[in-house]
């Protein structure tokens, strides 16, 4: 502990983020080991990045990615109401670990996974875990390698995923320049809205449709890491920023605009807004565009594009059967706006997600 701190102090992640970590592992990135025979592997992110994961180059033309993410098992709100099963939770955790990989533009290539778990778990709930996790691998070709498995007091869950890239390829926070496009990937507060309706309203007061309430729920039992989109941007050579929105949109163009140095102007009219987001704020009196920017994790990516390869790059994703929405533009002010429809510029709303202390 260092002598100006105190021991009673217990700081939310970005303030220990900015205050202890930054300062710790301040310079990192650049670090290099070399063989005997040669062969040299580089850090290119690293701690010090603050990024969605590490990066290493090595001598050939890949780098590897590594990110690492732990998921509170158990304690997900809509576990404990009975709505996710372990099957479900074990999916989410690989997910959720691939989609880091995703945001930086690289290809999964494997799953390392802690989980542990209480004694009396029947093995029926572990094989349905075990099951979740070893799906949600498959779903993006990378498998679940290994790791570590045993007994805790209760269901303790976490991953770290590897991916590979091309040299130069990988997608960091750190490189959007004013005048540069902000994008997303599709519509987001999806997962914030199934919170909202299934935590706020009584089970007998629920007015969606089955079908509804099951495209809701689907935001927490099949998230997706959207590589396809992440390799369409790397490979393009075009954008200058990306990361993941596991903590909500605002968060996202909050840290790229943090990590660049730059700041963002959001177009209210440009966001994409699914239709049950929309119904879910009605029915539960929320502000939609509090919703859709706030903590949410959708697992799309934010990201920029020069201004000049922006309709480029939207050819490539068309050409893939993919599309992305353009939501505002990168300023050499450092603040971070949301343009209303009549021209207001204000502060972004919506409550980015805060890991708790």
């Amino acid at each position: 502990m260092g002598p100006t701190q105190s021991a009673a102090t217990a700081s939310d992640e970005p303030t220990r983020l900015a205050d202890i970590i930054a300062p710790m592992f301040s310079g990192q990135s650049g670090w290099s080991q070399r063989l005997h025979d040669g062969v040299q592997a580089e850090l290119v992110a690293g701690a010090d990045a603050q990024d969605d994961c590490a990066v290493f180059g090595i001598d050939g033309p890949m780098e590897i990615v590594v990110g690492s993410d732990y998921v509170r098992g158990p304690k997900f709100q809509l576990y404990e109401l009975g709505y996710l099963s372990n099957y479900d939770i074990g999916y989410y955790l690989a997910m959720a670990n691939l989609s880091d990989i995703a945001a930086m533009g690289a290809l999964p290539i494997a799953l390392l996974t802690v989980v542990r778990y209480p004694r009396s778990l029947p093995d029926a709930d572990f094989t349905a875990l075990m099951e979740g996790i070893r799906d949600a691998c498959r779903q993006v070709g990378a498998p679940n390698v290994g790791g570590d498995i045993g007994s805790a007091e209760r269901i303790i869950l976490s991953a770290s995923a590897v991916g590979i890239v091309e040299r130069g390829g990988s997608l960091l926070r750190t490189g959007a320049h004013a005048g540069d496009r902000l994008c997303v990937t599709g519509p987001t507060g999806v997962a914030a809205s199934a919170q909202r309706y299934f935590g706020a309203l009584a089970p007998d007061s629920s007015k969606l449709r089955p079908a509804e309430e099951e495209a809701l729920i689907s935001a927490w039992r099949r998230p997706q890491a959207l590589v396809r989109q992440g390799r369409c941007m790397s490979t393009s050579r075009v954008v200058t920023s990306c990361q993941d929105t596991s903590d909500g949109l605002k968060a996202g163009v909050q840290s790229l605009a943090a990590a660049s140095g730059v700041g963002f102007v959001v177009e209210e009219s440009a966001l994409p807004v699914a239709g049950i987001v929309a119904e879910v704020a009605q029915l539960t009196d929320g502000d939609l565009t509090s919703v859709i920017l706030g903590d949410s994790v959708d697992f799309q990516l934010v990201f920029t594009v020069t201004e000049d390869e922006a309709s480029r790059l939207s050819k490539i994703f068309a050409d893939a059967g993919l599309q992305f929405f353009d939501i505002g533009c990168a300023t050499a002010e450092r603040e971070v706006r949301l343009r209303r429809a009549d021209g207001r510029e204000e502060e972004l709303p919506g409550a980015p997600w805060r890991h708790a202390t």
